[in-house]
Parts: C-alpha cells; sequence; structure tokens
C-alpha cells in the first residue's frame, strides 16, 4: 500500500505548542494533531523568560512521533510562532541566555526613552508598526539602555521562529513576516531600519539576513535527522509567524473582507499590496506587516484571550478549575453591560491575579465591578467586542470603505458566545473557522513552496473546500449601540494603546 505524503505543521503559541500532519489528495486538505504541549512564562525572580531549550526538545519529540506512525510520508515541515521575542546568538551559535518574555517588566519606559531619542513620527515614518512597549525594538533598548554585556558578546539576534529553523537546518537567517513584528524592519524597503537603530543606540550589526515566506531552508541537520530517524526531509520556512500563517487559511472568497486572529492575542486588520503609512494610520496606531505572497497586514494587535486565560488561571488556583466551554456558558447567561472595559488598558497586560485587576479596573474608572465568575467574564467578553467594533470603525476611517465580512480564525474561533457577541457588537457576518489556522496556513505555504498549489488564492479555495466554518449575524445590534457610548467613555488612548 502506497502511504500519502504528509506535511507537518509545527505551530508554537503562547499557551501550547502543536505538532500537526497535513495530507493533500490534489481537492482536499486534511489535518490531525499528532502531538500537543504546554508553552508559558518562566519566571525567575521579577524577570519572564521562554524556555527554548524545552520548546526544541518538544518540536524533536512531534517530530519523532510523526515519523514513526507511519501512515504518510512525511516530506516537509514548517515551523511558525509568535513574533516580538528574539534570542541573542555569539560568533558561534551558542545562545547567550534565555529568551525574555515580551510581557516582562524590562520594557517599562522604554517608549518614552526612544521618543526621546527619534521622534514617534520619525520611528512609525520608518517601520510602519504600531507602539507596543513589548516590542522587539523595546525589548532591545532596554538592553542598550541597561548596558546589558549581552549585546558586546552577541553576534545576531533572531526572532523565536528563526532561532528553532537554524537548530533544525544550520540555515541562520530571519523570515520576513516575523521579522516585520518587531519595529525594526523598514516596511517601505522590506530591508532592516538601520539607521533608525544606530540612532537609538541599538547595534544593527546584529540584524541577520532576510528570507522570504516560502523558502526552502534544505534539509534537517544530520544530527537532528539521526536523532528524530528522518532521512529526506524538506524543512520549508513558511510564514514563520503565526499570524501570517493564519491570514493565509482565511477561507476569504475576494479581497473585501477583514480578519480576526483570535488566540492570546487579537490580530484585526485588512490585508492590502502596499503598506498603508499615513496621519490616520499614525493617529489609530495601526501596524503595517509582512504577509504572504507580497501582501501587506494592516492590522492593530491587541490582548485577546489572555485575560480569560489569567482569570482561568486565578481562578483555578483559589479552587475553581473551569473549562473554557464553562466558562462561556456562564458569561450567556450573566446580566450584559455591568460595566464596560478597555481590554488593552496596561491594567491588563502584566501576568498577575486577572480577576483583581478586572475589579481595580472598576473601581478606578467609577463602575460597578462585576461579582462573579460568570459576570467578570462576560465583562472580558464584551470588552473584546467593543475592542473589535472600534478597530473596524478606524479600519473604515483610514481605508475609505467598509469590508463585507469578518474572517475570525484560530482558537478563539471556537468560542461561539464570543463570535455572536462580535456580529452583534460589529453589526455585521462573522464568518468563524478553521481552528487550526495557523498551523492550516503553514502547511498551505509549503503546498505552494513544494509546487503543490500555486498562489495564495489557490491556497484560500483549498482551505475553504476543506474546512467547516460557522457564520454568525447580527442580532441585539440595538443593545450593544446603546452600551457602546459608556465604552467610548473609558477608553484608552488613541495612541499607545
Amino acid at each position: 500500500m502506497t502511504r500519502s505524503a504528509g506535511f507537518l505543521a509545527v505551530d508554537l503559541g503562547a499557551e501550547s505548542g502543536r505538532c500537526l500532519l497535513g495530507c493533500f489528495d490534489g481537492s482536499r486538505l486534511t489535518v490531525r494533531e499528532m502531538y500537543r504541549f504546554a508553552n508559558g512564562p518562566v519566571r525567575v525572580g521579577d524577570r519572564l523568560y521562554w524556555d527554548a531549550l524545552r520548546l526544541y526538545t518538544e518540536i524533536k519529540v512531534g517530530l519523532s512521533k510523526v515519523l514513526r506512525q507511519g501512515d504518510a510520508e512525511l516530506v516537509s515541515l514548517g515551523l511558525d510562532a509568535w513574533g516580538n521575542d528574539f534570542a541573542l546568538l555569539d560568533r558561534h551559535g551558542g545562545v547567550l541566555g534565555n529568551p525574555h518574555h515580551h510581557r516582562d517588566s524590562q520594557t517599562e519606559g522604554m517608549l518614552e526613552i526612544a521618543f526621546e531619542r527619534v521622534p514617534p513620527e520619525e520611528i512609525y515614518a520608518q517601520t510602519g508598526v504600531q507602539f507596543l512597549r513589548l516590542g522587539m525594538l523595546y525589548q532591545l533598548l532596554a538592553l542598550t539602555v541597561r548596558r546589558s554585556p549581552l549585546l558586546d558578546a552577541a553576534d545576531s539576534w533572531l526572532m523565536i521562529p528563526d532561532l528553532f529553523n537554524t537548530w533544525l537546518t544550520g540555515s541562520m537567517a530571519s523570515e520576513y513576516t516575523v521579522a516585520s513584528t518587531g519595529q525594526c524592519l523598514n516596511m517601505a524597503t522590506g530591508k532592516w531600519a538601520t539607521p533608525l537603530l544606530d540612532r537609538l543606540g541599538i547595534p544593527s550589526r546584529l540584524a541577520p539576513p532576510l528570507i522570504w515566506p516560502g523558502t526552502r531552508l534544505g534539509r534537517l541537520l544530520p544530527s537532528v535527522a539521526e536523532e528524530v530517524g528522518a532521512d529526506h526531509l524538506s524543512v520549508v520556512a513558511p510564514a514563520c509567524h503565526d499570524t501570517g500563517c493564519a491570514v493565509v487559511a482565511a477561507p476569504a472568497r475576494d479581497d473585501n473582507f477583514a480578519y480576526l486572529s483570535s488566540g492570546t492575542w487579537s490580530l484585526l486588520g485588512v490585508e492590502l499590496s502596499r503598506p498603508l503609512i499615513n496621519a490616520d494610520s499614525l493617529r489609530f496606531n495601526f501596524t503595517n506587516e509582512g504577509g504572504a505572497a507580497g501582501t501587506i497586514r494592516f492590522l492593530k494587535s491587541l490582548n485577546g484571550m489572555w485575560l480569560i486565560q489569567e482569570c482561568q488561571r486565578a481562578w483555578a488556583t483559589a479552587g475553581n478549575a473551569l473549562p473554557y466551554a464553562e466558562i462561556s456558558r456562564l458569561a450567556a447567561d450573566a446580566p450584559p453591560f455591568v460595566a464596560v472595559i478597555d481590554t488593552d488598558a496596561s491594567d491588563f497586560m502584566a501576568p498577575g491575579d486577572m480577576p483583581a485587576h478586572l475589579l481595580d479596573y472598576c473601581r478606578r474608572t467609577g463602575q460597578k465591578a462585576p461579582e462573579g465568575i460568570d459576570s467578570m467574564a462576560r465583562t472580558v467578553f464584551e470588552g473584546l467586542a467593543f475592542k473589535y467594533r472600534w478597530v473596524l470603525e478606524r479600519l473604515e476611517q483610514t481605508l475609505g470603505r467598509r469590508p463585507a465580512v469578518l474572517h475570525v480564525v484560530g482558537g478563539g474561533s471556537q468560542n461561539r458566545l464570543l463570535n455572536q457577541f462580535t456580529a452583534d457588537a460589529t453589526g455585521r457576518p462573522v464568518i468563524a473557522g478553521p481552528a487550526e489556522a495557523a498551523s492550516i496556513g503553514n502547511i498551505l505555504m509549503q503546498l505552494v513552496a513544494l509546487g503543490h498549489i500555486s498562489s495564495l488564492s489557490d491556497a484560500r479555495r483549498l482551505s475553504a473546500r476543506s474546512f467547516k466554518t460557522e457564520t454568525y449575524l447580527p442580532r441585539a445590534t440595538d443593545a450593544w449601540d446603546s452600551a457602546y457610548p459608556r465604552f467610548l467613555e473609558r477608553f484608552g488612548s488613541i495612541i499607545l494603546t
């Protein structure tokens, strides 16, 4: 019996990592989860890190498991992960310490220091990326301000997916879509923003070569191939940023759509053919990130399920462990609009006791605090839906057009309550799915790179044929319209949110 061709997606998220096997029969793509492992920040003292070595070990365990199961002939592997975070490497390729987590407190005050050295308008004109203190640019600036000896010892930086690709293949480069997230790239030229880095005192000599999504990196290093039992396995750099992959998998029928990659973070935007950097995009703090096939992901990065994840963790610590489905069920039955929150307020950025942060925020803003898990969860879901509406309205103002539909992809697309709230708040249809969009987009990009399909449009048609979606139509819009002004009253600053 001839085994089918298999394509492996390694998708690293802020909460978990996954290895999914994709099989393509020429008409449809099927995917199957083969291995899943936990991920999350590691606190040492007052610092937050990623455990890169453990993640690398888990990647190899997952790869070995797929190779051993034997019902598909594994052809290629692609890896995607989150943006902004990075490791420093010495001239021998050794890692200089654990990569910092983007929510680490080291970047507090770095936006203000950056603006003292270079006006924000100049930074944005070069990078086109929204201002977030957790960005790579401000992590690097924190190292320079502290005069970290790591910078003197370093020979290059590699962002998280680039680091693992280097460990797997020996090919040391930075893939464009993930490089574009860190506010260190000049989006007009597609090259590192060397003059900006130099003015900020960041050593631009550390920037690695850039490669494009769909680049074939080569085969596994002999030592890795021997360890996992792979002889002839190609490694492809898909869109190495997980959101870049997720947008590839959006089953859009035409170009007039907005997307929401819903997970720990919410990435809400549209796809453009070129960067959009003007007064409105700066004023509303939109970002221009690289996408597949020469596209630009014009979007805003927002807190997403992070607030619920942190609440869930706090409730479990207090002896009330609840799955997401139960939290959503409780929220659905809670009274609406007890309080309204800006889910991107500084109160909600750092790890900690999120229920306490919610109560403090409501007291600080003069509101009745939600009582109980049901009311707290509903307040978070309503806050997310209101923020999505606000961003869509600013997108329309900046673009001069109205996206007809919102495609919600990623793990958050499985939250039916939030999907319905989003349709109600925004007043437009929401099409939810696929849930494993990053992994699916990863595999689709491998198919393009290896010549099985020819274009981004082909990839989206294949996604639409292969995976089920669910459509949510607006319903209780009057109630949401009545509550929306309360959200606007408490909304934080437009820039630097």
